[in-house]
């Protein structure tokens, strides 16, 4: 997906700060080529097919088709609610890239110190003043790309669900993962609820157990295997 991605970057000027939400949309192309658009999933087949047999493709007319392409409705399954201009869809495109901020760094002002014993970092790209975002934006209806949550929400929903999720009582840390699909799996068991879980006592217990017997046989090798690596 690189290389494709790397032609879109250089071939339109519409695109070259808005790789997220192209690389976002080409994913979906991947995964269900049905769930992108006519017109998109044409373009997304013939640079395949042209990355295949080693055509060098025309950096001109595909300029002109992508800005042409921005420009209309539709670039999903569902209408986006920002116009798509270019200023629209720069701003499109930092949303998304603060939505994979959080993914990436949000793990290191995690919760974790229920004793509040260490101050948490102050992490400048988790902000969105660092991506050129202001109150002015807030109640702005965006794309959200491949989070696992509404397809259009307000910037201002979308930064709590974010928070929420990557700067609670949870670390996630998984964007190192190559494989799509994995990162994905994880994303919709994460995101879709809030990294909230509806555990039952049982399953509490249960979970409880493993914990305890985890411990206990780090503790036995400790004791067993003075120094030595477990």
């Amino acid at each position: 997906m690189s290389t494709l991605i790397e032609q879109f970057r250089q071939s339109s000027p519409l695109f070259g700060g808005n790789a997220p939400f192209i690389e976002d949309l080409y994913e979906r192309y991947l995964q269900d080529p049905n769930s992108v658009p006519d017109n998109w999933r044409e373009y997304f087949r013939t640079f395949q097919e042209q990355l295949a047999t080693g055509q060098d493709v025309a950096h001109g007319p595909i300029r002109e088709s992508f800005i042409r392409l921005a420009k209309q409705a539709g670039f999903g399954s569902k209408p986006i609610s920002v116009t798509m201009d270019q200023a629209a869809a720069e701003k499109q495109a930092t949303v998304l890239r603060i939505i994979n901020a959080y993914r990436t760094r949000g793990h290191q002002v995690a919760q974790l110190d229920p004793l509040a014993l260490r101050d948490r970092p102050l992490i400048s790209d988790l902000e969105p003043t660092f991506h050129g975002l202001t109150e002015a934006d807030m109640d702005t209806v965006f794309n959200t790309g491949s989070l696992q949550l509404d397809p259009q929400m307000k910037l201002r929903d979308i930064l709590d669900a974010i928070r929420t999720i990557y700067t609670g009582t949870i670390g996630s840390e998984y964007m190192h993962i190559t494989k799509t699909e994995e990162k994905r799996w994880i994303q919709k068991r994460l995101e879709g609820t809030r990294a909230h879980l509806n555990l039952s006592v049982d399953e509490k217990k249960e979970l409880l157990q493993h914990l305890v017997a985890a411990e206990g046989l780090e503790k036995y090798l400790h004791t067993k295997y003075v120094g030595q690596k477990r």
